[in-house]
């Protein structure tokens, strides 16, 4: 017996008892659903952490706030932009003095930057090559970034010390560089003390992201390099700081910002009153809010410093993303 379908009619599926249908809308919102809820708590503390305090300092600024409405800052007197308006005045003490504190940190960071960047690399490039002891060197050059920040800068300050430091002992003793210890925690040798220790810290990490870089560019790039006669310096400027670009790009901006907003440093070196010379901006705003009591001033040089690093940051994106895609075409 045969059984003929009509080619035009088209073909009727039947269920079947127990098949399983298609899968319920419900239920896949949920799986849509669950990496955000899994994400939410960290969003929260986000937001208690980060976002609640940043607002609050906001408010703060427009605040005549001092140290008579500590326990209730909902009551203090509304300022208006009485608090931007005396730290932006270069004429008067307060702003004088910010200006002064914003230069020497500008001044402080770019040679920082540059130098961890400068060390950092050359030890990467440098470790780059198989040796005897080239793990051990790694983990030494590793050893400051993975100190507790107190703990290494407390060894500095005692090495800096006039009359018994390592560095006077160092330099005035067995060099014969000075002609008397010199005072490295007072005074303008306290910029280059704290710029020292600044470099001694930051410089390891420029060096493992850069090392970690160095891993992606192939070998036989070099290799066909050296073929074509190319020398040491030739690779390194055609080939390794070409190909380390985005990484530098990252490396760069993180380091600006971890240097410009950097307060332990100075503040376990030189305590609550910083030298002029080495009075960065971070110390000088803890300096404004809570050895003058002047909490709406302090939060409104705050306010101002946020809005520089914006600006700076977005400038510098800007400029590495056109001259990336300028790269790329």
């Amino acid at each position: 017996m045969t059984t003929t379908v009509d080619a035009g009619r088209p073909a009727v599926h039947h269920k079947t008892p127990g098949a399983a249908g298609p899968r319920r809308r419900p239920g896949r919102i949920r799986r849509a659903a669950l990496p955000y809820l899994l994400l939410l708590p960290a969003l929260i503390l986000e937001l208690l952490v980060h976002l609640v305090p940043m607002v609050i300092g906001v408010v703060m600024s427009f605040k005549e706030l001092t140290q008579f409405y500590i326990r209730n800052w909902t009551a203090a007197p509304w300022s208006g932009p009485e608090n931007y308006r005396i730290s932006v005045d270069f004429d008067a003490p307060v702003g004088e003095a910010l200006l002064h504190s914003f230069l020497v940190t500008v001044g402080f960071t770019l040679l920082s930057v540059a130098l961890c960047w400068l060390i950092g690399t050359a030890a990467a490039i440098c470790m780059q090559d198989t040796f005897r002891g080239r793990g051990l060197l790694r983990a030494l050059f590793l050893v400051p970034y993975a100190l507790p920040v107190y703990a290494a800068v407390i060894t500095w300050v005692f090495m800096f010390q006039h009359d018994n430091g390592l560095v006077n002992h160092v330099l005035h003793d067995q060099l014969h560089l000075t002609d008397k210890p010199s005072f490295w925690l007072i005074g303008d040798n306290s910029f280059y003390a704290l710029l020292t220790v600044s470099v001694w810290k930051g410089w390891p990490f420029a060096f493992l992201i850069v090392m970690a870089g160095l891993q992606n560019i192939p070998r036989e790039l070099y290799e066909a390099a050296a073929l074509d006669g190319a020398g040491m310096w030739q690779q390194i400027r055609r080939i390794t700081l070409p190909s380390l670009r985005p990484v530098n790009q990252v490396l760069v901006l993180v380091l600006f910002l971890w240097t410009f907003n950097d307060f332990n440093t100075p503040y376990v070196m030189f305590g609550r009153a910083a030298p002029r010379a080495a009075d960065l901006v971070s110390v000088h705003i803890y300096q404004a809010s809570f050895v003058s009591w002047d909490f709406g001033t302090g939060s409104a040089m705050s306010v101002l410093l946020l809005l520089f690093l914006l600006l700076v940051t977005g400038v510098y994106l800007a400029l590495t993303s056109r001259g990336r895609r300028t790269a790329d075409v």
